[in-house]
């Protein structure tokens, strides 16, 4: 037999062999077959009946498969399974069909996921076809998962990589390249700094975050990359290694996060707070922003200007910002079409311009926009924490554009800061104007003023040119604070100020020493030129000011003192200027005097008075003296005693109460005075009567800043009580000074006095112009004629006659009229005769002592 080429000959024949050969039951094995397989099988025939439904199919469905076979297939769920076999019918035989996913809902409850292939059948066993059944319910959640896991990864804001043992780029998430602007394509196999570092990437940074990779350990880093098109980001980085099933590191995954607004904030803030603190100029801190934006975002042009009081624009800072556009808007007001700056200035909102050639905002400036290339603008205004506009903030672009939102979040960034060194700017400028001018005036105060006139006396010392210190004091202003209220006052202090400076050049120094008082420094002046100005500084004061619905004449009195003769050092000098306007103003005022030496010999035994005085309170060096007051008729009975204060010192020897009383009302010791007087006398009355001294009352003169004390009537009135006397054994003399006082607590006072039952009398009746006037203003009981009239009494008729008017009037408001000076005889006869009731002077006896007053006494009682 022939075998054809390439076939495998026949086997000899073997009888044997023949006879041990048992072909198998093909159908039988394949049943079985199916029966024992990990999948589900079900088998259907024509008649749509379960052929086959193996033990891996009962356990899929939970059923016993003996309970299945020969059963309608639609028994079997879910429905859709059914539907797939009548398809059959219609497909080509032995042609598996595509993975079906069906949804088996079990008897039991349990939920199944199934993949069913089916394959159509066409054999004489009338099988119709056959369906393999898996089920994938745990193979579908976990590919859910990874489905919603990727779609997670890839719409996260943060970038995603995954690295090889190489440190390469195996992964990018599409928030990679949504950041970055890279696909994996162009970053698989790379390092990824190799492609994102740039030129202010730091290599130390780079270097370190390398060791850590290589040693396969979680990191976390901050770093400076660059997108694509080359806009620079800070990032963070997270990087964690994934071990293989044994733990041997074998990949990584990166977490980039885009932290570019937090780190800009924190690096400008550090650096602004930095110089801040430093006390770096505010145009050096305004430049520290704009280079530090323009540095992280290549291209822009940057600009702060200021607003200042005038609302006008004020440039701060602008690093590469042409010379001629800064000059171009320096000075400009606000307004609604001043550029970007000035219209976001006046609108209070960020104001945007795609192109300055054709918007109207830039109509006044297209030329210098034009030639500069400055095409489109974004500004936004600086506020204060208040809402106040401090000023403006600006991004230029080269081309006309739409501003990138990257840039306006960097701009915001800046904004917070301009305001915070805009405010600290106010702020410290606010402290100096408080610590160093008058807040009324606007004028130096007196260390300003002092430090000034110092160097400005350097200065002259050096040139040896001269110089001239006036010291301007408005006359009377006390009493324009009381008649007509502290607004007026300060509306005339800031009138003065205002024309005090207008006269000044512009070398010349100008402060507000304290209160009414104006201090001048003027450069290179001689005596001639001084006393020119100060005749000028008299007249332009003199003129009449307008304050509210008043209008007040003012004067002023004016000491100058020269440099170098009257001082060489600003504290001399403006106490001898304050010397010589004392001079001034003690002879009439409204007029100016040049410093002498004997202002200053003066002015120290001045001092020294004050002192002794002082020291003469404090140590009970003070005497009383008591005048005596009589009935006009005989026996002249006494009436009471007028107390007199005396002063004898250990050195100088007796100081007429003329002297030191005018001195104890300028120093403020007039109110201490007063009280020890009335202590002290209070006190001798007490005495005299514990031991039966007749001396039925005591008058103690009070100056009107006594009367002015709201607490004086308690204190007169414990006094009463603590020497056991009443009110009525208390006579308070006052002069006209306190009938002019407008004052309203110096009338309540009184009248509070004369409610409380003590005596009252108005002093020196006669001599003043407006005693009549304000007479019945006052709840006094009596009135002392001044020794004036009573000096004339005997040789003038109009003497007389003045006296005989006031008599009258004392009578007519039944009042008693005390005459004070008599001392003669026909004085006494005159006065007595025209009525006058109580009469006082040497006639009767001059001031005495206590004891004296008692021996006048007995030696009266014994006649």
């Amino acid at each position: 037999m022939t075998t054809a080429p390439g076939s495998i000959p026949p086997a000899a024949a073997s009888p044997r062999r023949e006879t041990e050969f048992a072909a198998p039951d093909i159908d039988h094995l394949l049943s079985h077959s199916l029966l024992q397989m990990p999948d589900g099988v079900i088998a259907v025939d024509r008649e749509l009946r379960v052929a086959v439904f193996n033990a891996a199919a009962g356990s899929i469905w939970g059923v016993d498969p003996a309970l299945v076979i020969g059963a309608p297939v639609n028994r079997l769920h879910p429905r859709a399974l059914t539907d797939c076999f009548l398809a059959l019918a219609r497909a080509e035989p032995g042609q598996p069909s595509d993975p079906l996913d069906l949804v088996l809902e079990r008897d039991d409850g349990r939920v199944a996921t199934l993949s069913v292939t089916l394959v159509a059948v066409r054999d004489p066993t009338q099988v119709l076809g056959v369906a393999f059944v898996r089920d994938v319910t745990r193979q579908r959640r976990h590919e859910a998962h990874a489905r919603q896991l990727s779609l997670a990864v890839d719409r996260s804001d943060h970038a995603l990589i995954t690295l090889d043992s190489e440190l390469g780029i195996t992964y990018v998430n599409a928030g990679f390249t949504r950041l970055f602007g890279y696909t994996i394509e162009q970053m698989r196999g790379k390092r990824p700094t190799e492609v994102l570092a740039g030129p202010h990437t730091d290599t130390d940074t780079m270097r370190r975050i390398y060791a850590e990779a290589a040693t396969w350990r979680s990191f976390s880093a901050d770093l400076l990359l660059y997108r694509r098109d080359g806009q620079p980001l800070w990032v963070s980085i997270l990087n964690n290694p994934l071990g293989d099933g044994n733990g041997v590191p074998g990949e990584a995954v990166a977490v980039f996060t885009d932290i570019t607004h937090t780190k800009m904030h924190e690096v400008l803030h550090n650096r602004v707070l930095d110089a801040l603190v430093r006390e770096q100029p505010l145009g050096e801190v305004m430049r520290l922003i704009c280079v530090e934006l323009e540095r992280v975002a290549p291209g822009l042009l940057t600009s702060v200007l200021a607003v200042d009081n005038d609302s006008r624009l004020r440039p701060l800072a602008s690093p590469n910002l042409p010379r001629d556009y800064s000059d171009a808007i320096n000075g400009l007001q606000i307004g609604p079409g001043v550029g970007v700056c000035g219209t976001a200035a006046w609108r209070g909102r960020p104001v945007s311009v795609t192109d300055t050639l054709s918007d109207p905002l830039f109509a006044d400036f297209r030329d210098v926009v034009q030639r500069n290339g400055l095409l489109a603008a974004w500004s936004s205004p600086i506020k204060s924490s208040g809402g106040r506009v401090l000023g403006t903030f600006a991004i230029y672009y080269r081309e006309p554009r739409e501003p990138d939102p990257w840039h306006i979040k960097l701009a915001e960034i800046c904004l917070h800061l301009c305001a915070l060194a805009l405010e600290r700017e106010q702020t410290r400028a606010r402290v100096h104007q408080l610590a160093f001018y008058d807040a009324l005036t606007g004028l130096p105060n007196r260390m300003m003023f002092n430090a000034r006139a110092e160097q400005l006396l350097v200065n002259a010392e050096s040139q040896n040119t001269p110089a001239a210190v006036l010291f301007v004091d408005v006359d009377r202003f006390k009493r324009v604070n009381e008649t007509q209220g502290h607004a007026a006052g300060d509306g005339l202090l800031r009138d003065i100020a205002h024309r005090l400076g207008e006269n000044l050049d512009m070398s010349d120094l100008a402060g507000r020493q304290a209160g009414d008082e104006f201090v001048l420094a003027l450069n290179q002046c001689t005596a001639e030129q001084a006393a020119g100005m100060a005749e000028r500084l008299l007249g332009a004061i003199a003129a009449p000011s307008v304050v509210g619905h008043m209008t007040l004449h003012p004067s002023a009195s004016i000491g100058v003192a020269m440099f170098p003769e009257d001082g060489r050092d600003i504290n001399t000098l403006l106490r001898h200027a304050d010397l010589a306007m004392h001079r001034a103003k003690t002879e009439g005022g409204g007029s100016f005097r040049f410093f002498s030496a004997d202002m200053n010999r003066l002015a120290q035994e001045r001092v020294a008075l004050e002192t002794a005085l002082r020291e003469a309170l404090r140590r009970d060096q003070l005497q009383l003296h008591y005048q005596p007051q009589v009935h006009s008729h005989p026996p002249h009975e006494l009436y009471g005693v007028e107390v007199l204060l005396r002063w004898d010192h250990p050195q100088l020897g007796a100081i007429s109460p003329a002297r030191f009383v005018p001195l104890a009302e300028e120093s403020g010791l007039i109110g201490e005075l007063g009280r020890w007087v009335l202590r002290r006398a209070c006190g001798q009355l007490a005495d005299w009567r514990q031991r039966g001294v007749a001396i039925p009352r005591i008058a103690v003169n009070l100056s009107a800043s006594n009367f002015e004390d709201p607490q004086l009537l308690d204190e007169l009135l414990r006094l009463l009580q603590a020497n056991a006397l009443s009110p009525s054994d208390l006579t308070l003399e006052m002069t006209e000074s306190v009938m002019l006082s407008p004052q309203p607590r110096v009338l309540d006072n009184i009248a509070a006095m004369q409610m409380a039952g003590l005596a009252l009398s108005l002093d020196d009746f006669g001599t003043g112009y407006s005693s009549l006037s304000h007479l019945h203003r006052l709840p006094i009981h009596e009135l002392k004629l001044d020794m004036s009239f009573v000096r004339d009494l005997e040789h003038s008729m109009s003497a007389r006659a003045l006296t005989n008017s006031v008599l009258r009037i004392g009578e007519s408001l039944n009042k008693l009229v005390v005459a004070e000076g008599v001392e003669t005889e026909r004085q006494q006869r005159l006065l007595a005769g025209l009525g006058c009731e109580v009469l006082q002077g040497f006639l009767f006896s001059k001031p005495l002592p206590a004891a004296e007053l008692e021996a006048w006494l007995a030696a009266r009682a014994a006649q």
